[in-house]
């Protein structure tokens, strides 16, 4: 095997923080650390990953931030391929403090009307056979798996991601063209229920790629899957999402109280624009014991989060945020210090970390 090269990227590597904001005050981050149920992996095809990223996408303005936020370049990938991703990820988070493993997300893409995978349509691409593979490689990563329902093998490449330790299923329908709400779908939901694999679907906009439909991110389409039995994660709690003149939040916060088995990470909820949804959220008394930790790894490495940004905080508690190195260190005390309470963290732990049984 290659002997990869060390981070090229000197914000993945960890910092000492002045003893009186060392601690994030919670127990359950101590015992253990949590696990961060929302992390992404993506490459560029190198070493046979089947990892893809469209032409339009690698012209966007936003490709070569991404590359750095994971911290790798071009370069290093060509040469040693898309597991330096894998490898950098897991070094970085084998450093944090707080956050012991993370799962690591699959992402299919467009499916057309042959059950093919539309290369045109698809804005990047992450195989389960190569998340599977780099989990296999890194104790500290955990199997999320991706499958369109629209592919005529949807139901076996289920079985197969959760054979191959699949914790949960990712869906960002914006981008894949999935209605969550089409009845076409249900064969697909009741082998989710059948399999007890959670379905992590993004609900609100969609900012990160170049062209989103965000009709889709309207948390009133998982009706349908949660009818049938499915555990669902609205992924970022739908943040700033608005539909037929209601905010997502509200239509979230009413599923909510209909479906027990729903519950809402606070991914991505520190980026400048989604600050005050945060807030919000840890405050919403529906969504009490129903929110868990993800980072939406690596936007939490890029300049759209920073404690700065968070003006509610005292000015001393953002300059030690900010003197944290380690990206999931950051990310929690920043997290704690805007409102998500201990027991946001544990319930991540008991989901993933092997405590629940879906």
């Amino acid at each position: 095997m290659k002997r990869l090269p060390p981070p090229s990227n000197s914000a993945m590597l960890p910092r000492t923080m002045p003893e009186a904001v060392r601690q994030p005050s919670a127990a359950a981050l101590l015992s253990g650390g949590t696990v961060d149920m929302h992390c992404h992996l993506a490459g560029i095809g190198a070493g046979g990953s089947g990892c893809f990223i469209s032409p339009r996408m690698r012209r966007n303005w936003r490709f070569n931030p991404y590359l750095r936020s994971f911290g790798v370049t071009r370069r290093e990938l060509e040469q040693h391929g898309d597991q330096l991703v894998a490898a950098r990820v897991s070094a970085a988070l084998a450093q944090s403090r707080w956050v012991r493993a993370a799962v690591v997300l699959a992402m299919d893409g467009v499916v057309g009307a042959d059950g093919r995978l539309d290369p045109e349509r698809t804005e990047f691409f992450v195989p389960d056979e190569f998340i599977a593979d780099m989990v296999a490689r890194h104790p500290n990563l955990r199997f999320g798996a991706s499958v369109n329902p629209r592919r005529p093998d949807a139901l076996e490449r289920l079985e197969q991601a959760h054979a191959r330790g699949a914790v949960l299923v990712k869906w960002l329908p914006n981008i894949m063209g999935i209605d969550p709400a089409d009845r076409r779908w249900l064969p697909f939901y009741e082998k989710l229920a059948e399999l007890r694999l959670p379905l992590l679907s993004h609900t609100g906009p969609e900012h990160s790629f170049s062209w989103a439909d965000e009709t889709l991110g309207d948390p009133e389409k998982l009706r349908l899957p949660l009818s049938v039995g499915v555990t669902v994660i609205a992924a970022h709690a739908s943040s700033s999402g608005k539909y037929h003149g209601e905010s997502g939040a509200n239509r979230l916060a009413r599923l909510m109280g209909e479906f027990p088995k729903l519950y809402a990470d606070i991914s991505a909820l520190t980026l400048i624009n989604n600050l005050g949804h945060l807030h919000r959220a840890v405050r919403r008394p529906e969504f009490a014991g129903r929110l868990v930790y993800g980072s939406d790894f690596p936007l939490i490495q890029t300049a759209l989060v920073s404690p700065w940004y968070a003006v509610r905080l005292p000015l001393r508690e953002r300059l030690a945020i900010a003197r944290e190195r380690n990206p999931w260190d950051r990310d929690v005390l920043l997290k704690r210090g805007l409102g998500a309470a201990p027991d946001l963290f544990a319930a991540s732990e008991r989901m993933f970390g092997g405590g629940i049984n879906f």
